[in-house]
């Protein structure tokens, strides 16, 4: 009996083993693609179509990028406005999440309902860039940050694990003479790392694909992020623009251009995410326990 129990889990260790094995395949094989494609030469890219290991290795691709400074301030802009964005988003959504958990506040049913109304229901881009309008934060970079300072999905799971926290912990802390401030950031907030550093990387992402903001409420194309900037740069590749703001001298290389946009948009994050990363599945998962 035992000896059929070890073959049944041999065999369902094997099937589990070649899913998860075809599954990564699945994914990591077109990021393979794209990081390939992107040091290969034109040529080979129209004629093979799907490229793991170049034949000829070429730097023509990012020689184009990295042609002109506007994409090295188009990235400090990036690298700015994530960072702001980021922190000030995490400090917002601790005050209102912490605040959402103390029972002892009025109306907490009513706000929480409202969070909730807000992630089905939204009023939509005009009302929001009308907004933005009359705040005047047209062609500013807090225009990239002030709409999407806070989330309601990201607030939620932040309250949850704040909600996790013992409140014998908290009634200690009153009694050696703590108020409320006192307690979310001398206990709090070090307790809830691992789920600061999750909602920290939500934040991360968001800021540094910010596109759409940047599209509708920035005139100036010199406060361009590098999304919209590298946006420009596949639009010139690809002919359709031939009066873009971009001044290069290299003549762009067609398709291997896009390749090589998704890998400079894409290598920060990459870069950041193992230090953190080991924080992010028990960040999300402990502020899933309760609702």
């Amino acid at each position: 009996m035992v000896q059929d129990k070890t073959i049944s889990g041999r065999i369902f260790s094997a099937i589990n083993f070649t899913l998860l094995a075809i599954i990564a395949l699945i994914t990591v094989l077109p990021l393979v693609h794209v990081v390939a494609g992107s040091f290969t030469t034109s040529a080979e890219l129209a004629s093979s179509k799907f490229v793991l290991i170049p034949k000829v290795w070429s730097l023509e691709a990012y020689k184009f990028i990295f042609s002109t400074n506007t994409i090295f301030k188009a990235m400090g802009v990036s690298i700015g406005v994530t960072a702001v964005g980021t922190f000030l988003s995490l400090f917002i959504t601790s005050l209102m999440a912490y605040a959402l958990t103390r029972r002892d506040l009025d109306g907490r049913k009513v706000v929480n309902f409202m969070v909730v109304f807000t992630m089905l229901f939204h009023g939509g881009m005009i009302p929001t860039f009308l907004v933005v309008k009359e705040l005047g934060l047209i062609d500013s970079y807090a225009a990239l940050i002030l709409p999407s300072a806070i989330s309601a999905f990201n607030m939620i799971i932040l309250r949850n694990f704040f909600q996790n926290i013992p409140e014998g912990l908290e009634e200690s802390a009153k009694i050696d003479g703590c108020n409320d401030f006192g307690i979310l950031f001398r206990i709090v907030l070090p307790l809830s790392l691992p789920a600061l550093a999750t909602i920290g990387l939500f934040y991360a992402v968001t800021y540094w694909n910010t596109y759409m903001n940047a599209i509708l409420y920035l005139d100036d194309s010199s406060k361009w992020p590098i999304q919209v900037l590298l946006r420009q740069i596949v639009v010139l590749a690809s002919g359709m623009d031939h009066s873009s703001t971009l001044d290069t001298a290299v003549p762009p290389p067609d398709q291997t251009i896009k390749m090589a946009v998704i890998v400079v948009a894409t290598l920060p994050i990459v870069c950041v995410y193992p230090f953190i990363q080991k924080h992010f599945a028990k960040g999300a998962m402990l502020g899933s326990m309760k609702g």
